[in-house]
């Protein structure tokens, strides 16, 4: 198990239990590592200033009695923004109809960057209409992937905070 698994799973039970879900930990540098939480509002809403110190707070408790990054590291906490990463294969289903970015593993049909709106994970598979028409894309290539910030997707937040 990985760094970032091991600290997710050790943080997980917290962020659950304050309404909170994960989106992604990340663990980057090598000098003086950075350890990145992503987090959002289980109920939905804003992320805000407040949310990230109150997580900040809990989980260094327990990353400070696990101990499980040696050394000194810089813990950041963050909501996921508006050009979030796509980490979940549920975050492809909820964020269909917007733009992404996906970068694959290895290559699929020669190509390992794909840029073009989600339509949706079929059987696993995510599909992603471009001009051409569809790539279908295994969930489990995926290495990286994103929002892309468009009018669309910011109209939609800007809907979703009038409706809260």
């Amino acid at each position: 198990m990985d760094l970032s698994t091991r600290v997710s799973a050790l943080i997980e039970p917290i962020l659950s239990d304050m309404g909170f879900d994960i989106v992604r930990v990340l663990l980057s540098g090598k000098a003086r590592p950075t350890l990145q939480v992503m987090a959002e509002p289980r109920a939905g809403g804003d992320m805000n200033v407040d949310h990230c110190a109150a997580i900040s707070r809990a989980i260094s408790a327990v990353l400070d009695v696990n101990d499980p990054i040696k050394g000194q590291y810089t813990l950041e906490v963050s909501s996921p923004g508006l050009d979030r990463p796509l980490v979940r294969q549920r975050d492809f289903e909820r964020f269909a109809g917007f733009e992404a970015r996906i970068e694959t593993t290895a290559p699929l049909d020669g190509q390992r960057r794909f840029i073009g709106r989600i339509d949706g994970v079929v059987d696993g598979r995510i599909q992603v209409s471009h001009d051409q028409g569809t790539w279908d894309i295994p969930y489990e290539s995926v290495d990286r992937a994103k929002l892309l910030l468009t009018d669309e997707l910011l109209a939609a937040t800007e809907e979703a905070r009038t409706d809260d």
